[in-house]
C-alpha cells in the first residue's frame, strides 16, 4: 500500500498543505512541525523526490559549500547545519572546495542543477566578490567570509578585532617580535591579517605577515624557515586551527618547544589544544551560533525573498593558555661599583 501526504496529514491531524510546507522546509509552528515529522516516521512515508523536483523549483535539499573540511571550524558548522536540516526534513549536500575557485564554481553549478532549496557558502577569496554581488537562482547565505557591499545575507566573525586581541595579549606578555601566519587564498585570512597589522602599528611593533599557500605541508615549511632565521620571532599568530597544528608540528620537529622557544596564539578551539604545550591560547569561535544563524537567515530569505540583506557579525572568546606565557624579564646588569 502506497502512503501519501494525505495519510501523513490524517495521522498528524493537520492539512495536506501543512505537511507539504513542513517537508519543503518552510516556516511552520515548531510543535506542528514535530507532529508532522513524527507522522512521517509512523506512516513510513517516503516522498517521490524525482517527481517533486519536476513539479517544483526545489528539491528539499540544502547545499553547504565549505573551503576546507579539515578545518575544525567548518566541521563544527557543518554538524550544526546538518542537525537543523534533519529536524526540518531536509537533506544536505556537502561540498569541499579546497580554496579552489574552479571547484567552487563547479559546485555552485551543481546546486543549480539539483534545484536546491538554498545554499550556505564559505566562498574562496576569488569567489567572494562574485558571490557577494551576483544574484543567484537560489537563496544564499555566506558564512565566515563576506566582501564589503555584498548583496547576500552573511554571518561572520569580527576577524579584525579578534586578531587584534591576540596581538595585544602577546604584547602584554612582553613579546615585541610577533610574526603572523595567514592563509593566502582566504578572505578571512586577509581580514585577520589586517587586524594583526593594525594592532601591531598601534603598539609600535614591526608587523610581518606571512601568506601561506593552501595545501598540505605549506605551513610547516613557512614555520621552519622562520625559526631557522638568525633572529627568530619570540611569538607567532596563526589564523586557523589547521595552521596552529602545523606550527606545533614544525616546532617540535626542530627539537624546539612552545612557549620556551616561541610563543603561540591563534584561532579555533579543538580538544587537543587544551593539552599541547601547556595549552594553546586561542580565539574560540561561536561555531554553533554561526551555523544556527546561517540556517535561520536562509529560511527567512526563502520565506521573504525581497527583504533587505542582513549581516551578522559575532565576537569570539579569547582563551589564554600556556602557549603564550610572559617572557621572563632580562636580569638587571651588575653595577661595577660596590657599595661601602
Amino acid at each position: 500500500m502506497t502512503v501519501g501526504i494525505k495519510d501523513v496529514a490524517r495521522v498528524a491531524e493537520v492539512s495536506p498543505a501543512t505537511v507539504s510546507r513542513v517537508l519543503s522546509g518552510r516556516a511552520v509552528d515548531p510543535a506542528m512541525r514535530d507532529r508532522v515529522l513524527a507522522a512521517v516516521q509512523t506512516t513510513g512515508y517516503r516522498p517521490n523526490l524525482a517527481a517533486r523536483r519536476l513539479r517544483s523549483r526545489h528539491s528539499n535539499t540544502i547545499g553547504l559549500i565549505v573551503a576546507d573540511i579539515r578545518n575544525p571550524f567548518f566541521t563544527a558548522v557543518s554538524r550544526t547545519v546538518e542537525d537543523i536540516a534533519y529536524a526540518r526534513g531536509l537533506r544536505v549536500i556537502l561540498c569541499n572546495t579546497d580554496e579552489d575557485p574552479a571547484k567552487e564554481a563547479m559546485y555552485l553549478q551543481l546546486m543549480q542543477e539539483e534545484r536546491v532549496t538554498g545554499v550556505i557558502l564559505a566562498p574562496t577569496r576569488q569567489g567572494a566578490e562574485k558571490a557577494g554581488r551576483v544574484k543567484s537562482d537560489f537563496p544564499m547565505v555566506l558564512i565566515d567570509r563576506a566582501p564589503p557591499g555584498t548583496t547576500q545575507d552573511c554571518v561572520t566573525l569580527d576577524n579584525e578585532a579578534m586578531a587584534a586581541t591576540l596581538v595585544q595579549h602577546l604584547h602584554d606578555q612582553g613579546h615585541r617580535h610577533i610574526v603572523g601566519l595567514f592563509g593566502a587564498a582566504s578572505s578571512t585570512g586577509s581580514e585577520r591579517r589586517a587586524g594583526y597589522e593594525h594592532a601591531a602599528a598601534a603598539l609600535g611593533l614591526q608587523a610581518e605577515a606571512i601568506l601561506v599557500p593552501h595545501g598540505a605541508g605549506e605551513a610547516e615549511k613557512a614555520v621552519t624557515a622562520i625559526m631557522h632565521r638568525p633572529t627568530p620571532p619570540s611569538a607567532l599568530v596563526a589564523s586557523n586551527g589547521v595552521m596552529l597544528m602545523a606550527v606545533v608540528r614544525a616546532v617540535h620537529a626542530m627539537g624546539l618547544s612552545i612557549p620556551h622557544n616561541v610563543a603561540l596564539a591563534g584561532f579555533d578551539q579543538e580538544d587537543w589544544m587544551e593539552f599541547a604545550s601547556g595549552g594553546i591560547s586561542v580565539i574560540a569561535q561561536p561555531v554553533e551560533e554561526i551555523g544556527r544563524a546561517a540556517m535561520a537567515m536562509l529560511f527567512d530569505r526563502i520565506d521573504h525573498p525581497e527583504a533587505a540583506t542582513r549581516k551578522i557579525v559575532l565576537s569570539g572568546r579569547f582563551i589564554p593558555r600556556g602557549s603564550s606565557v610572559a617572557i621572563a624579564p632580562a636580569p638587571l646588569e651588575q653595577s661595577s661599583e660596590t657599595s661601602a
